[in-house]
């Protein structure tokens, strides 16, 4: 305990009635959750639909510019390829100099791309606006989950995962919506296409963000002056209890990248990662093929699924952390997601089995993504943490820069979306499969519970 903390009244923890202590820290983490969460989803959301509004440009946009699904495929992926080659490095500055310069850096610059996706001509001018796209949001979805893992020790840390993650299906419910007004309201207005100005009015916000997150994040609670010493106390008693039940487990990059259970865990992430874009990249063509055609009417059901998955994604992530257990938690929607993308080629043209079977696949993909990305946590810390989740998102982003084209490809080739659907099913299937195998319960045994 410090001077400071003495002088200011605050008692060691060995005299505060546990009872009290709960509720204090209830209360400190109640305030975290309300002061930094909504920002951090607002900006996720955001990015996602920046990232992943080309499948709704894509019911116009390919015919306008005379692309195909292969190309389109090849552009979807190649977000990728800036995304993966500048995710570990964007993830270590972050630990080294701080989200605030970090999220600057990358809204301000993804905000720019996005927006200049309106100006493509050529697929060339398609596939460098997305790697550039991708490059400048790099680290943006690891350096949140570091940045959490400043905050939230790991007994709680599921359900705020959950709630971060819940911004995927926030931007689905939102983007399909708002992209299909915008497409449609603005189509012909100074001679622009509405795909056009979809880009640059879903683009141009993240800028004002990354400027505004400067200004309002810190860096940590140490900084927060909207924290009491008191709270400041309890947040660093709670972070530092998970390192003493691991026994200082790995804390140098190096060191995490010869822990085995990292790479078992890539096989997940590669499944949902490929599942997530899936669903973003291909659901407004799967509505469409299903018998709907107006781009507003889609955009209106695209909203269904995401509903669905953003209920089953805080459940899962409520009840993985009251019981503690993580695994089953995961593998279990993944092998839901599976059947719902298995299932889709034989319910095309019917507009209710296809949505149902889209529902499945986006609860199960969306809805274990909480108690996943508590996984790397729980057997690393410090660098080790930010080096092996972001290292970890890149793994599942190698798989994403190729299965948006293998896809594309097939579905050029054969005339159907089946096989890439079958392919989702397949990667959900091995994907579950690999962490039941790889991860272990008693690999997991110290993970707390929160009451």
């Amino acid at each position: 305990m410090s001077v400071a903390d003495s002088i200011a009244g605050v008692p060691p923890p060995s005299f505060v009635d546990p009872l009290i202590r709960a509720q204090e820290a209830d209360a400190a983490y109640r305030k975290v959750l309300w002061r930094i969460m909504p920002f951090l989803m607002l900006c996720y959301v955001v990015s996602f639909i920046d990232r992943s509004n080309i499948g709704f440009a894509k019911l116009h946009f390919v015919s306008d510019l005379n692309f195909n699904d292969a190309i389109y495929g090849i552009g979807a992926g190649i977000f990728y390829v800036g995304y993966i080659l500048f995710e570990v490095p964007s993830n270590m500055v972050l630990h080294k100099h701080g989200v605030r310069q970090t999220l600057l850096r990358i809204m301000v610059l993804w905000g720019l791309f996005s927006a200049g996706m309106a100006f493509m001509q050529t697929p060339t001018h398609f596939y460098v606006m997305r790697f550039l796209l991708g490059a400048a949001e790099a680290g943006m979805f690891p350096g949140m989950l570091l940045y959490l893992t400043y905050w939230v020790p790991l007994n709680r840390r599921a359900r705020f995962n959950a709630l971060f993650t819940a911004s995927i299906p926030l931007a689905g419910m939102i983007g399909g919506p708002l992209s299909g007004a915008i497409m449609h309201a603005f189509d012909g207005v100074n001679g622009m296409h509405g795909w056009q100005w979809m880009f640059i009015i879903e683009g141009l916000p993240a800028c004002a963000l990354g400027v505004f997150a400067y200004f309002y994040l810190t860096d940590g609670p140490a900084s927060s002056p909207w924290l009491t010493a008191r709270q400041k106390q309890i947040i660093s008693e709670d972070l530092a209890q998970p390192v003493t039940k691991r026994d200082h487990g790995p804390q140098s990059f190096l060191s995490a990248l010869t822990n085995p259970k990292l790479y078992w865990l890539s096989g997940m992430g590669v499944a949902v990662l490929v599942s997530t874009g899936g669903v973003f990249f291909w659901l407004p063509t799967i509505i469409r093929q299903s018998g709907i055609d107006n781009v507003m009417t889609i955009g209106a059901l695209s909203v269904i699924p995401f509903l669905i998955a953003l209920v089953v994604q805080f459940m899962n992530a409520r009840h993985s952390d009251q019981t503690g257990e993580r695994r089953w938690h995961v593998a279990i929607p993944a092998f839901i997601a599976a059947i719902g993308w298995a299932l889709l080629p034989s319910v095309q043209g019917n507009v209710t089995l296809s949505m149902l079977m889209l529902t499945l696949a986006t609860a199960g993909t969306l809805g274990l993504t909480g108690p996943f990305w508590t996984l790397p946590s729980s057997f690393l810390t410090g660098k080790a943490a930010a080096g092996g989740i972001a290292l970890l998102s890149t793994f599942a982003g190698i798989g994403s820069v190729f299965s948006p084209m293998l896809v594309g490809w097939l579905s050029s080739t054969t005339g159907s979306l089946a096989m890439g659907q079958y392919y989702f099913a397949g990667l959900m299937l091995m994907g579950g499969l690999s962490l039941l195998i790889g991860i272990k319960p008693q690999a997991l045994a110290d993970v707390g519970t929160s009451k």
